[in-house]
């Protein structure tokens, strides 16, 4: 790896396009090394990560919305497939990326990567995806194309911190994802460079979508940014240009939105000929909730067994990182999260809910561990209200450590008992981390896919779609259009508002999702 020294420039200052950021990363992407096995395996372990999150989140509203907006817009041509319909009903891709993605980052349960700041880079799939289904490429070209958009997406998020300026993660997906799908058609470095420059631009937000009263906007806003890089691409390959330079400009991105003109960022790219091996440094979820709160899902498993009466806890004290604490812990002041009454995109940042009722029930489940029954138990609020975070400053150097053996997303646990006597422990990786108790390989993710599909889709169709994946690489274009499931209709179809894009068929379900 090369490390690049990034900072802003003055107009008058002369920077070559290669000396650009951009620049740099279009050349990574446009650079047709071979993708090695280990990391097409992973590719596809992540394809079906992806598939199971979709299959348990088809009914809910936030997923229904953007299915039946997507269905307004239907392929002219080719055309992309969406999880649930039929593989032989085509939308235009961007609205598909668009619908899959909402459906994949609904219930938080896919992968992450967190260094210096955090992502979800399973989020670059969707837009990938339609785009060589659109497109008609292989599955040996999507494979490049995702090596591509991991590599750029975990890269950005080694070395520029979005979340210390409030500035929403999907600034790092909009150009990985315009570079992944610059790698999948084999785009040349100055059309790949326009395209990630164009993304970065319309996908720079405000991290309001992670604070306060959390909407369903936190599943839509990498949907968005993948949609942003479909219509970039497709616009840059016109002949049209974007901002430029996007990173380093005067009244640029890192000169304005994040550490200033005298700023100093050092992200590191794969060298000329060099693999694209990031997506190996990722991680999925094996429950459905921020990262940062996996491991202690995994710990409030464990302590649980060794408290007899929880009504006898006085208070519980989580020593634990600065991002922790400040994003999903107390040190985030959000009364929200200690709100019954609080959407699911709210409790799924609030480690103090989470903690208590995985302390309670032993276990975590992506649907009933959220009910609003389920949040709303006396005895629950009474636990969650006694639960308090704070950063310890060992925890949160280990949060950005690059030894991945001294690497740790979790925290110590100390647990207070009424007669004042002490239970303690810690756990620094969730057990389905690589380098946990219960690392994730093949097995795991189909198991994670057919236990979330159960019931939803069929056996035969959950086979077929497996059986697909297996053969990645060595797929044809047509073949690419396996690579999703359909459902009965029926599981489709519930009563709900219609807006301004409507084809007449069943709109939205009340099914989940913020009001």
């Amino acid at each position: 790896m090369t490390l690049h020294d990034v900072r802003s420039y003055k107009s008058a200052e002369k920077l070559a396009r290669e000396d650009q950021l951009a620049w740099k990363i279009a050349a990574v992407a446009a650079d047709p090394v071979s993708v090695e096995t280990d990391v097409a395996e992973m590719i596809g372990n992540r394809i079906i990560d992806n598939a199971a999150v979709a299959a348990a989140s088809l009914a809910r509203r936030p997923v229904a919305s953007a299915r039946s907006q997507a269905l307004a817009h239907k392929a002219a041509a080719k055309g992309a497939t969406v999880f649930g319909l039929s593989p032989h009903r085509r939308i235009s891709p961007e609205w598909a990326a668009w619908a899959n993605g909402v459906a994949v980052r609904e219930l938080d349960f896919h992968d992450t990567f967190l260094a210096a700041d955090y992502s979800h880079p399973g989020d670059n799939i969707p837009p990938v995806l339609a785009v060589a289904q659109h497109c008609g490429r292989s599955g040996a070209d999507l494979v490049r194309g995702l090596a591509a958009a991991y590599e750029i997406h975990v890269d950005l998020v080694k070395g520029i911190c979005l979340h210390e300026h409030k500035i929403d993660h999907i600034a790092h997906l909009g150009p990985s994802a315009a570079a992944g799908i610059g790698a999948l058609l084999g785009l040349p470095s100055e059309t790949i460079y326009q395209a990630v420059q164009g993304a970065l631009h319309v996908t720079t937000t405000t991290r309001q979508s992670r604070k306060g009263e959390i909407s369903s906007w936190k599943a839509y806003a990498p949907a968005f940014a993948g949609k942003m890089a479909i219509e970039m691409t497709d616009r840059v390959m016109r002949g049209e240009g974007a901002p430029s330079p996007a990173y380093e400009g005067e009244d640029g991105f890192i000169a304005w939105l994040l550490g200033g003109p005298e700023a100093r960022y050092r992200v590191p790219l794969p060298a000329a000929g060099e693999p694209k091996r990031a997506i190996l440094d990722t991680y999925t979820k094996e429950h459905s909730a921020e990262y940062q709160s996996q491991a202690l899902i995994d710990l409030a498993r464990r302590l649980g067994r060794r408290i007899d009466d929880l009504g006898r806890v006085r208070d519980i004290l989580i020593h634990t990182s600065h991002h922790t604490h400040y994003v999903i812990g107390t040190g985030a002041n959000d009364p929200q999260k200690m709100d019954p009454n609080a959407s699911r995109e709210t409790l799924d940042h609030s480690i103090m809910y989470i903690f208590a009722v995985a302390l309670q029930d032993g276990s975590w489940h992506h649907e009933r561990s959220y009910a609003p029954e389920r949040a709303r138990r006396p005895d629950t609020v009474a636990l969650w209200n006694k639960i308090r975070t704070v950063e310890d400053p060992e925890w949160t150097r280990r949060y950005h450590a690059r030894d991945p053996n001294e690497k740790a997303f979790g925290g110590r646990v100390v647990v207070t008992l009424d007669d004042g006597s002490v239970i303690d422990d810690e756990i620094a990786l969730a057990d389905a981390h690589p380098l946990g108790a219960r690392p994730f390989g093949r097995a795991q993710y189909v198991a994670k896919f057919r236990a979330l599909a159960e019931g939803i889709v069929l056996p035969s169709e959950q086979d077929r779609f497996l059986g697909t994946v297996d053969r990645l690489p060595t797929l044809k274009a047509d073949d690419l259009f396996g690579l999703t499931f359909a459902v009965d209709p029926a599981l489709l179809r519930a009563s709900g508002r219609t807006g301004i894009f409507d084809d007449g068929e069943a709109p939205a379900t009340t099914e989940g999702g913020a009001p």
